[in-house]
């Protein structure tokens, strides 16, 4: 699978590299308090640790507008696409190695599915924060990984009971995250919304 680079113009679709963002104080911060497994991935919403850095507020102005924001991480290792998500609300992701993220825009679903077929890999280098717009579809980076993630407060948290009325209804997976799965994986089998048929795309080798 072609890997791009972030500062490639295929990447207009998807983010924007964020300029005047010091990353060096996260990076060291989250080292210090994010685990990184061997085999699968953790993923906390919220860190206190990091959400006390001076940093939190320049996020919060510069790239959120004043919106309350939440900075937490995702770490670990993973090779596959396994499901697709989205959130109302662009987020920020940076980590101290690099990392490829899988992504595919929201308009790229038909009829209530999308194929693998239409996600693009994308390298981040070392300590470069990208935004992910609202309209891009992601999951779990790939490679070997501790990544901070910055998103609109409460994201991620626990799912709320709602009655579902539409079809998007069903993909709400957690609080302001709607969810597209892989039939090969953990979330199909817990109940997340099977809506990505194709491949499920592995880079195993190619990162």
């Amino acid at each position: 699978m072609k890997i791009y680079d972030v500062y490639s113009e295929e990447f207009r679709d998807y983010g924007k590299v964020v300029e005047g963002l010091d990353t060096s104080a996260l990076l060291e911060k989250l080292d210090s308090v994010s685990p990184c497994p061997e085999d699968g991935t953790v993923y906390v919403p919220s860190s206190a640790e990091l959400e006390a850095l001076p940093v939190y507020s320049w996020l919060s102005d510069h790239v959120y507008g004043g919106m309350p924001i939440q900075i937490g991480y995702c770490s670990g290792t993973n090779t596959k696409l396994n499901c697709l998500e989205y959130h109302r609300g662009s987020e920020v992701n940076v980590a101290s190695g690099s990392f490829v993220l899988l992504l595919a825009r929201v308009q790229d679903i038909r009829d209530e599915k999308i194929d693998s077929s239409a996600v693009k890999a994308f390298r981040v280098p070392a300590g470069v924060p990208v935004i992910v717009y609202e309209t891009t579809l992601h999951y779990a980076p790939c490679g070997v990984f501790k990544c901070l993630v910055v998103l609109p407060k409460g994201t991620n948290e626990a799912k709320p009971e709602i009655k579902a009325e539409t079809w998007e209804d069903g993909l709400l997976f957690a609080a302001n995250k709607w969810l597209l799965a892989h039939p090969d994986t953990s979330e199909a089998a817990s109940g997340a919304y099977v809506g990505i048929t194709g491949r499920n795309i592995d880079l195993k080798g190619e990162i």
